[in-house]
């Protein structure tokens, strides 16, 4: 059964905010690096440039400025949000959570502040948990952030992942709907079989800080291609399939697909398994890259003047873990 029920709370998209860096990585600028092309990485990825943020610069320096771009665009008082949750698998640090950093440099005080970590399935387990807060009638203004600065922990001279990743934030405000209309259902699943095939090893209490984990390239993002092409096509296909299923609707209802920007080739099979209209599905791979929790926010976000009140769209995402799903609801912002 979905979530949008008779005389219960439904949580609903009132806002939305983004952000990427000025700095572009080109497909160009890695040919310098490794061996590799632009025409090699398009075809294989889709993509041709992503974004880099400043050394000395943090995943939470993004996320605020998301946020400041969400409260300026929609007239947001920061002083009125209840919660503000953040995914993401770059953190600032081991401790304290990302989300305590940004409250403090947004200077909001007294609010429930605090990270998930589901890696690219980030967002979406984030905009579950938020959208669960406000039904329970505790929470009126959750702020939901997908956010990473990834690039940390990239090895530019690796050509399986070089190619891939890009920096970003994206960020959502979820308040109760006036007319039962918003996020209407979601399906999350995660298992431990995908730890081998994509991780960051390094940093943590397995692989603490040392000069050996970092002589062992600990620190950097590892993943086996071939699995994670597979799992993924796979996994986001049957969730997408079976969330639009039980909520008694077909994919002709679906205005848009919106799934995580992890290679165009994943985004293509994905579509093509679960027979969505071409032209459905928001696509941006191309400008940044793979930026892990903040992919689907940043589709939201800049093509948030496409998205029409009481569009149906379908969110899907797949990542680490392995983590993944899919949810269903409707825009509501005009």
């Amino acid at each position: 059964m979905g979530l949008g029920v008779d005389k219960r709370i439904v949580a609903n998209i009132t806002a939305i905010g983004g952000f990427v860096p000025e700095n572009r990585r080109t497909n160009f600028d890695l040919e310098k690096v490794t061996e590799t092309s632009d025409e090699w990485i398009v075809k294989r990825t889709g993509i041709k440039e992503r974004r880099i943020l400043d050394e000395g610069l943090a995943t939470s320096d993004m996320a605020v400025e998301a946020i400041k771009n969400l409260a300026v665009t929609y007239s947001i008082d920061l002083a009125t949000i209840d919660c503000l949750m953040v995914a993401t698998s770059t953190p600032d640090m081991l401790m304290p959570a990302t989300a305590n950093i940004i409250a403090g440099k947004l200077g909001i005080e007294n609010i429930w502040a605090f990270d998930i970590n589901a890696a690219c399935s980030g967002f979406l387990y984030a905009l579950n948990m938020g959208s669960s807060l406000v039904e329970s009638g505790r929470y009126k203004r959750v702020l939901v952030v997908g956010a990473d600065k990834i690039s940390s922990y990239v090895d530019v001279y690796d050509r399986s992942t070089n190619i891939l990743f890009g920096d970003g934030a994206g960020v959502v405000l979820l308040e109760p709907s006036a007319d039962q209309n918003g996020l209407l259902d979601a399906i999350l699943m995660s298992n431990g079989t995908g730890k081998e095939s994509l991780h960051i090893e390094g940093g943590g209490s397995m692989y603490p800080a040392s000069e050996t984990s970092i002589e062992a390239g600990r620190h950097f993002i590892k993943q086996d291609g071939k699995v994670v092409f597979k799992n993924a096509i796979q996994s986001m296909s049957d969730t997408c399939i079976n969330v639009v299923k039980r909520n008694n609707y077909t994919m002709n209802d679906v205005q848009w697909l919106i799934p995580h920007q992890a290679n165009k080739r994943i985004i293509d099979a994905v579509g093509k398994e679960i027979e969505i209209e071409e032209g459905k599905t928001l696509v941006n791979i191309e400008k940044y890259g793979n930026t892990i929790a903040a992919t689907i926010p940043l589709c939201m976000w800049e093509n948030v003047h496409r998205l029409k009140k009481g569009d149906l769209i379908l969110l899907t995402a797949f990542g680490a873990g392995f983590s993944w799903g899919s949810t269903l609801l409707n825009w509501t912002l005009d």
